[in-house]
Order: C-alpha cells, then structure tokens, then sequence
C-alpha cells in the first residue's frame, strides 16, 4: 500500500481499505439520491419562508426600490423596473434553469427572494442562490434565520451537500457565507460571463458530516434568549 497521511483515516470521514489496499470513500449504504425538494412555507421566529408566487412581486419591487442599484451588482438580474419584470425573471429562471423560488417575508411583507438551484439530486446536492435581499432584510435575523431555515429543509430532505457560490468580488456574500457556516473550497477562474463581464465564482458548502455542528450553532444563536430587549444580538455569530 501506498503512503497516506494518518488523518484520512479519521473516523468522521469513514475514509477505509479497499481489497487492494487503496483508500476509499466512506460507504453510504442503501443510497438511492434525492428527490427534488417540496413546496413548503417555512415558519420561523422573526420570519416566513414560503414558495414564490405572482402575488409577492408587488410587495418585493417597493421593497427592492428602498435601495439603490448596487443591490444587483453582482446578480444576474436587475435592477427591476416594475413588479411585473420581477415576476418575469422569477417565471424565466424557474422554466429555462430549474431554480425553486421562495420568498423571505417578514412584518414588512414580502422582503426578499432565495432560489435552491443547480440541483444534483442522484448526488445529493444542491446550491442556494439568486439571493436577492432588500435593505429591509439586509444584517436582519430574519436574514440569518431565512437561510437557517432554508438549509435546515435540504438536510431535512436528505441531501448530503449545500453549496453557496458568488462572485469572488462580492466581500458581503462571501462573510455571510462564512458566517452561516459554509467552508471555502476555492475559486473557479473565467467561471461566468455575466453582465457582459468576467466573474470568478467562490465556492462554498456544508455537508452532511458538519450539518450537526452547524445547526446546533445557528440554533443558539437564533434563541430569544441570545437578543435583548432592543433586539440585538449578545453573542455574535462569528465564523
């Protein structure tokens, strides 16, 4: 047998023998993949989580307008005109690149959208993307608790993999990813063109083995006991 470093063989990674010696991946027995994930409305403290639907645009284009353009940066869409292009690039996304849109809504209604994308179901994987959050959800718990919900769902429904990508130029999306858990894996060059432009995408994710971890920090921090009584936070959430 060949030289291996001691640590592959940890036994959170399964990582074994094989008959000839070589290591291989932890066995995943009776795995038959993923089925696409349901449409449910999500209930949380500060927040719902529920499917898009024509009727959210209205309430999403004066929330969106409370910002400036910059909001779209680093989106593949936007800004919005109206409330019947949102409804238009949501149908669009949905028809032609399979996103599973929900929308984030809050005392202030309807205040931003978040799509599971790029879905890998034989694998058990799926990315979280097209966050598209308004000033009035933007630093909010409600933000934070969206995404905890979001990422609860998918594990939930038996997926073994949550991606996180964005632009290796977005510093926000990049610290929110860290933030929430998700581990760097690296920069895929030349990734995209969009908006006539060059992007390097960051890669992130969560897999199945943190999952526990992850969800047990989330959860403390989103107690009510972790808020005063003006609403802020006591212990941060820090990568």
């Amino acid at each position: 047998m060949g030289v291996v470093s001691a640590d592959i063989f940890s036994p959170s990674l399964g990582i074994r023998e094989d008959s000839f010696g070589n290591p291989v991946g932890k066995a995943i027995a009776d795995w038959t993949g993923c089925a696409r994930l349901v449409d449910v409305v999500l209930e949380g403290r500060c927040c719902r989580v529920e499917p898009y639907a024509t009727g959210h645009a209205e309430g999403l284009f004066r929330a969106f307008a409370r910002g400036n353009g910059g909001l779209f940066s680093y989106l593949p869409w936007g800004p919005f005109g109206s409330a019947g292009e949102i409804d238009e690039v949501v149908r669009l996304h949905s028809d032609q690149r399979g996103f599973q849109t929900f929308v984030v809504v809050t005392g202030d209604g309807p205040v931003g959208l978040a799509s599971y994308m790029r879905y890998d179901m034989p694998n058990g994987s799926v990315e979280i993307g097209g966050l598209t959050f308004s000033p009035l959800l933007q630093r909010t718990t409600a933000a934070t608790e969206a995404m905890y919900l979001m990422m609860r769902h998918a594990f939930d429904g038996g997926y073994r993999r949550y991606e996180w990508k964005c632009d290796q130029l977005n510093a926000p999306s990049k610290r929110a990813a860290e933030r929430l858990g998700f581990g760097f894996e690296g920069v895929f060059r030349n990734a995209v063109v969009t908006k006539g432009r060059r992007r390097d995408t960051a890669w992130y994710s969560v897999i199945v083995e943190e999952w526990p971890q992850v969800r047990e920090r989330l959860e403390a921090w989103l107690r009510p006991e972790n808020f005063g009584d003006d609403g802020r936070q006591m212990l941060p959430l820090t990568p």
